[in-house]
């Protein structure tokens, strides 16, 4: 893309950080709220809105976005800014887990520390990561697991999520294997941990007080991951990992490790909290169950790695925001994305899924990216319509007409629906 730096600035820009503390302090500006506020959604009922219901904050590096919570901070990213495929760094969401997050890295002390089983305990600067190892640039979705949580019905506890805690960026970096390699992964490793900066009480009692993931040694997704020092061309913004992040391409974020700093090499499979009990989801068809049966103990639970993320979409344009006038065109348009394959089809209804038309396809950044769609609608009837969207993904996945339930509030990828007020000419 025309914003991603070239290897040489990039090397400029490693030397120029590296002579002086990088801070960022993370405490925020909060804006008023309308002189009406929205109606609240804490239940019954799911969500009625796009986004979730709350003030918009302005924290360092970013644009104003809605809070969900300042302590751990979790920031939506407003519909607006799903226009285009690529997510701008300013807006991007915002979600930890632990109360305790950097505020400032000093490039001439960081490392990346690689322990445990590996052949070559190592560490990495920053500079070393950029002149040591080839760097690669990926297109890639990253989505909160509980996105869309306020939607679920019965409700479940967790960040009540509208739409908005996702995003799309391209990330340059260097190729997680890469590195691993250079380290040596001893006989008798079962699992890599990774560990951020972040830190600080986590539920009471549970040992949750550091963030670890792990995986699998031999999982497929730790050849495409990349360690990622840049986004859309830019170093990352402290909220979203700064000064590298891991990027998991296809699964949810919970996996992209912010801050990242330490990779473990384990002989004994990690059991930490944040592995078991917490993202795990039924092994399902599609991640559902019931209540009943979960309380009567009928469900498999299992880590929700062991899913990608499923194919959805949404109209971004137009919203219930303004009418549109009958016989006019409007363009309908939004995004859609699947974490097991590129997008291979979108169909726009604006009869409320009676039928359904092909849209055009924006173009496309990778099998991991978002996908931008629009279909030219004219309005032929007056009143209030219901415009729909659902994508199909390149493994023939298609978006369900119902939705999910899970104790987790995760997975949700429901066909979107969207009224739209149509004036009579």
């Amino acid at each position: 893309m025309d914003r991603t730096l070239h290897r040489r600035e990039w090397l400029t820009l490693a030397a120029a950080s590296a002579a002086a503390l990088v801070a960022r302090p993370a405490w925020a500006v909060v804006a008023a709220q309308a002189e009406t506020p929205l109606q609240s959604f804490t239940g019954p009922g799911a969500n009625p809105y796009w986004n979730s219901v709350g003030p918009y904050v302005t924290y360092p590096q970013k644009s104003p976005l809605l809070r969900l919570t300042d302590r751990p901070i979790q920031l939506e990213t407003p519909r607006a800014y799903f226009r285009s495929a690529i997510t701008p760094n300013e807006a991007f969401y915002v979600r930890y887990h632990l109360p305790d997050i950097p505020n400032a890295v000093d490039l001439k002390t960081w490392r990346l520390e690689l322990t445990g089983n590996f052949k070559r305990p190592l560490q990495f600067s920053f500079d070393q990561l950029l002149r040591e190892f080839r760097s690669v640039d990926l297109a890639a979705v990253n989505q909160c697991s509980g996105n869309s949580r306020s939607r679920f019905q019965p409700r479940v506890p967790g960040g009540q999520w509208g739409n908005g805690a996702m995003g799309n960026a391209m990330w340059t970096g260097v190729r997680l294997r890469d590195v691993l390699a250079r380290a040596g992964i001893e006989k008798g490793t079962v699992q890599i941990q990774f560990e951020g900066l972040d830190h600080g009480p986590g539920p009471a009692g549970k040992g949750s007080h550091r963030f670890f993931k792990s995986w699998d040694v031999h999982e497929p997704i730790l050849d495409e991951a990349i360690i990622a020092y840049a986004m859309n061309g830019e170093p990352l913004p402290m909220l979203n990992g700064f000064p590298v992040r891991l990027v998991m391409p296809g699964k949810f974020a919970t996996y992209w490790t912010k801050h990242l700093t330490h990779i473990r090499a384990l002989t004994e499979p990690d059991t930490n909290f944040w592995m078991k009990p917490a993202y795990q989801i039924p092994d399902t068809p599609g991640g559902n169950t019931t209540p009943e049966d979960l309380k009567a103990g009928k469900v498999k639970i299992v880590p929700i790695g062991h899913v990608n993320m499923p194919v959805r979409s949404f109209i971004i344009d137009p919203d219930d925001s303004a009418p549109v006038v009958q016989g006019m065109p409007t363009v309908i348009r939004g995004i859609a994305f699947s974490g097991m394959g590129g997008i291979r089809k979108v169909e726009v209804s604006t009869d409320g899924g009676q039928t359904w038309k092909a849209a055009r396809l924006g173009r496309d950044l990778g099998r991991h990216s978002f996908r931008e769609f629009e279909l030219v609608w004219k309005p032929e009837l007056p009143g209030l319509q219901t415009l729909a969207v659902r994508a199909t993904d390149t493994g023939g996945h298609v978006q369900p007409e119902s939705g999910v339930w899970n104790p987790g509030g995760y997975l949700w990828n429901k066909i979107e629906r969207q009224q739209v007020l149509v004036l009579g000419a």
